[in-house]
């Protein structure tokens, strides 16, 4: 049996969410703040027998922040399993508790659901108003507090809670004040009394992120090598165990009888005496020693001792480091749940909170790589790309962030096989970012990965990390392998494609004059062309309809793009770092210089050629100043990633632009002086975007941020 869906509204930052889960290993990434901890302890609530009972009596803060207000709304949280065992006591147990039985009998699948809602008569009040009947509303939601919610565990239901319009129709329209007249729904499963039989019967263990590993190996209830050891004390014949006991027993006699000890019993006797009198004396006094005799507080005084590496030193806990500390206890939490798992219990559930805590990458990945139970099924959380590496794509659950709001999306959704295997080989450790990013730019080659971040920071003053962007360099131009990400059903996330169009600079057709080297210039650009104009075609079906997916064209190739956007003279600063005599020095700044695509263009891309793309480029990047021109695709490309420009970030740019035009000191231009107090009333609210934009022409003139602000939706 193991957890395939989880279903989440209205809880903590979850509006409506739905995780899916495979059986085996399954991955939960996320940026900070995206949920994950959430998501755990919602699984938690559902199955851990550890957590306390108070716990499902949620509050205020339980709710989903983006309410206007939580009164009258519900927390659902629901967990439906597969694969139940058809053994019969299994079956009897879901049949009467949680399973839907399936048309032969057998129960094949279950739900199990908390729901925290209000009681019966708050329902039943807003059951008998009139439709839109706002006042009356507001009049009952006004008088509501957390101590008219009740907590309700309900099994074998079949409803699709993550669909608004059942929501609308068992809670209610708030929005137009509109209720249903009935307060109980079947669709809502039967009810289960108390907590759920099945927590009882299955086997859990969850290891939080934040833990202070020496606090928990010096708590006994929490104490992991404790928690082991009476385990396995469980198990101990009691027969094996008793001459222990018998050998605890005699050493705690033959202590007492002790010369001294029976001296300072006889001592302290007679000072009482001396002191109090017979009368108001204790009539008996002993030493007694305390060795225990019992399995559990034996094993209480048994310390775990270790040697780091290849130290020959063995050390308390203590004494070792974070991350050694770190990987022994998730050792003994991993080990404490293979004990648990050897019992046969109905299933089998491990749930591990940002593993990656002070480990070193390589023991994050093979640790991760290799973890796994027959019969187990495992959750983990994290924010580690070098666990999210050795993840399967089809396992993985990806949170998403977005203001108040948060979303699970699931990568693998409706890719065939060979899809979701080109996608597992493109996510290495690097490219396994894009998982993580607010949004993502695609790029092919080493040029645009060095040089884009870099004109991004220089020109609008935010980096692409600001922006909530990630650069991630496919080398080929083989995007469509990871694209298919991008989708409605997958990840819910803007990918801008930047590639080459390769469309030749220059004629192509051949000339009597052509000298080899021309000729075979000419072949090799029209060769591209053809293979560019095929690209397009292609990258422009597999974007058609898409919202989340564009792609933006470099005409010929990015370094010719970029010197005829206006940047010649960036190239020309750079001709000293490439070239030597001087001769080529000069008949490289006079081609550079020409308006001619036909000169400039053959000269950057010998340039290119010659030092290599991604060392011509870290070249060029020692020349990017504010001054920078960027390539209309590429900016273009950044606003569709980024998506809404908001009113803050807008103003940083623009001031950022201003203090690039302003010499300083009581040298101001009037105009950008009087630019800047309306940038000010643009911040206040006091101008609107457009008028901003207008004025941007007079106070920023000639200003290459115009054409970013033209391309502004």
């Amino acid at each position: 049996m193991h957890i395939s869906k989880l279903t989440l509204i209205n809880y903590r930052n979850f509006s409506n969410a739905v995780l899916r889960f495979s059986k085996g290993v399954n991955t939960i990434i996320g940026e900070n703040g995206s949920g994950k901890s959430n998501v755990l302890r919602a699984i938690r609530l559902m199955l851990d027998d550890n957590m306390v009972r108070a716990s499902y009596k949620l509050n205020e803060s339980d709710f989903y922040r983006g309410l206007s207000s939580w009164r009258g709304h519900w927390i659902i949280i629901s967990v439906e399993f597969e694969d139940i065992s058809t053994d019969e006591a299994v079956q009897a147990l879901f049949i009467h508790g949680t399973g839907n039985v399936q048309h032969d009998g057998v129960v094949e699948k279950a739900t199990y659901n908390l729901i925290f809602r209000p009681n019966k008569q708050v329902r039943m009040n807003l059951a008998a108003l009139a439709d839109f009947d706002f006042d009356g509303m507001n009049a009952i939601l006004e008088r509501v507090t957390i101590d008219d919610y009740e907590t309700l565990f309900t099994g074998r239901s079949d409803a699709d809670f993550s669909n608004p319009a059942f929501y609308r129709r068992i809670v209610g329209d708030f929005a137009n004040a509109q209720f249903s007249s009935e307060v109980e729904f079947p669709e809502l499963g039967a009810r289960i009394p108390g907590l759920l039989s099945v927590t009882k019967e299955v086997s859990f263990t969850f290891i939080q992120a934040l833990r202070d590993v020496i606090s928990e190996f010096h708590n006994n209830r929490t104490n992991p090598l404790l928690t082991l050891l009476k385990s396995k004390s469980g198990q101990i014949d009691s027969v094996q165990f008793q001459p222990i006991v018998e050998r605890a027993q005699q050493l705690n006699t033959e202590i007492e009888q002790l010369k001294d000890v029976q001296t300072v019993r006889t001592d302290i006797m007679d000072t009482i005496h001396g002191a109090a009198g017979q009368t108001y004396s204790p009539s008996l006094l002993a030493i007694k020693s305390a060795l225990p005799d019992e399995a559990d507080l034996l094993f209480q005084s048994l310390k775990l001792f270790v040697g780091e590496f290849d130290s020959s030193h063995e050390g308390g806990i203590q004494e070792l480091s974070l991350g050694g500390a770190n990987l022994i206890f998730l050792t003994l939490k991993l080990l404490e749940f293979k004990y648990q798992h050897e019992r046969k219990a109905l299933a089998n559930f491990l749930l591990i909170e940002e593993p990656e805590a002070h480990l070193h990458t390589h023991v994050q990945k093979t640790l991760f790589d290799r973890i796994g139970y027959a019969g187990a099924q495992i959750i983990y959380s994290t924010h580690s790309t070098h666990i999210s590496e050795v993840s399967n794509i089809e396992r993985v659950n990806i949170l998403g962030r977005n203001g108040t709001v948060c979303d699970a999306f699931q990568p693998s959704a409706g890719l065939t096989p060979d899809q979701v295997g080109n996608v597992q080989r493109y996510l290495d450790a690097v490219r396994s970012n894009l998982l993580f990013a607010k949004s993502v730019l695609l790029v092919e080659g080493d040029a645009e990965e060095i040089l884009i971040p870099v004109m991004v920071k220089k020109v609008l003053g935010v980096s692409l990390d600001e922006l909530g962007i990630s650069l991630i360099n496919i080398g080929s131009t083989g995007f469509a392998n990871v694209s298919v990400l991008f989708h409605e059903l997958r990840v819910r996330r803007r990918c801008a494609i930047i590639t080459d169009l390769d469309a030749a600079f220059m004629n192509t057709f051949p000339l009597p004059g052509d000298d080899p080297d021309t000729s075979k210039l000419k072949n090799k650009l029209l060769r591209s062309q053809v293979v560019g104009a095929a690209r397009k075609l292609k990258l422009d079906e597999q974007t058609a309809g898409n919202a989340w997916l564009d792609a933006f064209y470099a005409t010929n190739t990015f370094e010719v793009d970029f010197v005829a956007c206006g940047n010649a003279d960036k190239v020309v600063a750079s001709v000293n770092d490439v070239y030597t005599q001087p001769a080529t020095r000069a008949q490289s700044i006079i081609e550079l210089s020409s308006a001619d695509p036909t000169q400039f263009g053959k000269r950057v891309l010998a340039m290119a050629n010659y030092e290599g793309k991604g060392w011509f480029a870290i070249l060029l990047g020692k020349r990017i100043d504010h001054r920078t021109v960027i390539p209309p695709y590429i900016r273009q490309a950044i606003i569709f990633a980024h998506g809404t420009f908001s009113k803050d970030l807008i103003f940083n740019i623009l001031k950022y632009r201003v203090s690039m035009n302003n010499p300083g000191g009581d040298a101001t231009p009037p105009a950008l002086q009087r630019y800047w107090e309306r940038l000010l009333e643009y911040r206040k609210g006091l101008v609107d975007f457009n008028t901003i934009r207008r004025e941007s022409a007079a106070g920023l003139h000639g200003d290459q941020i115009l054409a970013f602000l033209d391309d502004l939706p």
